[in-house]
């Protein structure tokens, strides 16, 4: 399925403009919508081939910049230590109103999109993850969310405040899809233990994956990406959208004979 790839809003939210970047199949029809979250490092060039990866197999996939209130639009962080650094301080300094406010608008956005079936589902990475988690809970219209090693929801440390997410998973009514690394140091065995036992003890509807893998197992780039892992996660990933969020109404193209090519 080939790609419009080439589309970038600007989103008005409670803390000021959001850049948001849209892939999509470019065939004509209506697609679910997916909000792919980052890392802390923005829209980077895993970030958009994963975007691509979801665009592919049938969805309308929006990626917004998190820090758009701390850095001009199209900014990208560096997969290096200034970059962990910036990106680290960053999401302390982010309000937990301005999460809840940017998630809203691009689901809004993406359920008024001519070429969206309106059916949504989350996806996030590192940060993503949990902002992934956290939109499955304060949006009821969120059917379902995907969730790589979600950082902080353990801690309640996503704002220099501190944070409820966990506490708000009693809200989540759609599906989750949590994956964890076991030898990721940013969330250790016992915080694991943590938001898998308040998973239980809500009740919410969830499949939970432990692998021997690395934090950013998922991401093409560096020495901790495990391929043969992440396209076993994709393909989880895909299933749960494809039951939960439908197939869209792509047009059947129309049956004939069949035609031989040389």
């Amino acid at each position: 399925m080939t790609l419009k790839d080439n589309e970038v809003v600007e989103l008005q939210t409670a803390t000021g403009p959001m850049r948001v970047h849209v892939v999509r199949p470019q065939a004509a029809g209506r697609y679910p919508g997916i909000l792919l979250y980052s890392e802390i490092f923005q829209v980077t060039a895993p970030i958009r081939r994963t975007a691509a990866l979801l665009a592919g197999h049938g969805y309308v996939v929006a990626v917004p910049e998190i820090f758009h209130e701390f850095e001009p639009a199209g900014c990208v962080l560096s997969y290096d230590q200034a970059g962990a650094d910036r990106g680290n301080a960053l999401k302390l300094e982010k309000e937990l109103r301005g999460l809840d406010g940017d998630a809203r608008a691009v689901l809004d956005f993406l359920k008024s999109h001519p070429a969206c079936t309106g059916k949504l589902g989350t996806l996030g990475i590192c940060i993503g993850g949990h902002l992934s988690f956290r939109a499955a809970a304060k949006n009821s219209d969120v059917l379902a969310a995907v969730c790589f090693y979600a950082t902080d929801i353990h801690k309640g440390s996503l704002s220099k405040t501190g944070d409820d997410t966990l506490a708000c998973a009693k809200d989540i009514k759609g599906e989750l899809l949590l994956f964890w690394g076991k030898q990721d140091p940013h969330v250790p065995l016992e915080g694991r233990k943590k938001i898998y036992n308040a998973l239980c003890e809500l009740n919410v509807n969830f499949t939970w994956h432990e692998f021997n893998g690395q934090h950013a197992f998922l991401r093409d780039e560096g020495h901790r990406y495990d391929p043969a892992l992440a396209l076993q996660c994709y393909q989880m990933a895909l299933e749960l959208f494809h039951r939960r969020l439908g197939e869209g109404d792509l047009p059947v193209a129309p049956s004939g004979p069949a035609e031989s090519k040389h």
